[in-house]
């Protein structure tokens, strides 16, 4: 299977493409990777190099895959971080062009915006182009706790609030909705990830581990191994539970070497290469349980 991939791209360490890419091929995907920017690192340090790539190069190197006839081999196309709103139109000719070859193909949209205590780190139109435009053409949404309050306006305190917002989302046409980052207050010290087809909703919660800003790409490593699970799948349950199995071990083994070597909190990326045989076999599994409410 074969997966068109729009993101940012980083130098050093491991965000948008530079996180999604390596996931996607060791479960086996053909990936073709389309990058919004090009940055020394994530923005989450104080200080970061390079630039915005912008609209006018993505939709070019889509044009260029599309007369090699790859596009007819997409089973989906997955967008994460825009860098300019101009790319987010990119994106949506990008996916239109998929779906005329191959009606079947999914578009996972992660709509990259903010997160809680950092507040908006986008273009302030992005959120705009996500709620009025990108969001009716995703089959699947996967916004953390911030951008699922941000696309909906619904503050999120609990589970129910939660699955409000979710339906509100699933109201606009999208199939399947993952919601990271979440924040049950009935569930201390730990984090969860909700998935919802529109007819059932899980929760699944693991640990939560006291990880630097250092390990940011977590989110993009979530989408693409959900995106992939679930295409491997058609299972929203097992693609849920396999996918977060894979992120907290590889969450927890990087914790424990960056802690054990008293690396700069600054500095603590995550281990993907040194532990990709987590993405495939996690050492640990979560189960999700089914949502009543």
């Amino acid at each position: 299977m074969s997966i068109l991939s729009i993101q940012s791209h980083v130098v050093y360490g491991y965000a948008g493409n530079t996180a999604a890419v390596f996931p996607l091929q060791r479960l086996g995907f053909e990936v073709w990777a389309v990058n919004t920017v090009e940055f020394s690192n994530h923005t989450g340090y104080k200080s970061w190099r390079g630039k915005v790539l912008g609209a006018e190069l993505a939709e070019e190197l889509v044009v260029g895959i599309s007369e090699r006839g790859a596009l007819t081999r997409c089973d989906a196309v997955l967008s994460g971080y825009l860098g300019d709103p101009s790319v987010a139109h990119a994106v949506i000719n990008a996916v239109n062009r998929v779906k005329a070859i191959n009606p079947h193909a999914l578009y996972c949209c992660d709509p990259v915006m903010g997160d809680v205590g950092r507040g908006f780190y986008v273009h302030q139109d992005i959120p705009d182009m996500f709620r009025n435009e990108l969001i009716n053409l995703a089959d699947i949404m996967t916004p953390n706790q911030f951008e699922l309050e941000a696309l909906t306006g619904i503050t999120v305190n609990n589970i129910n609030d939660a699955c409000d917002a979710i339906q509100k989302i699933h109201d606009k046409g999208v199939k399947i909705v993952l919601v990271t980052s979440f924040r049950d207050p009935k569930q201390i010290n730990k984090i969860g990830l909700l998935a919802s087809d529109g007819a059932d909703v899980y929760s699944i919660c693991t640990p939560e581990l006291p990880i630097s800003i250092g390990m940011a790409g977590s989110g993009d490593i979530t989408t693409s191994m959900f995106l992939a699970r679930y295409l491997e799948t058609k299972d929203l349950k097992k693609a849920l539970e396999l996918c977060t199995s894979s992120i907290f071990s590889l969450i927890e083994k990087s914790w424990h070497f960056h802690n054990g070597n008293a690396w700069n909190p600054a500095l603590m990326e995550l281990r993907l290469v040194h532990e990709q045989k987590e993405i495939v076999s996690p050492n640990r599994i979560f189960e999700a349980v089914r949502v009543v409410v």
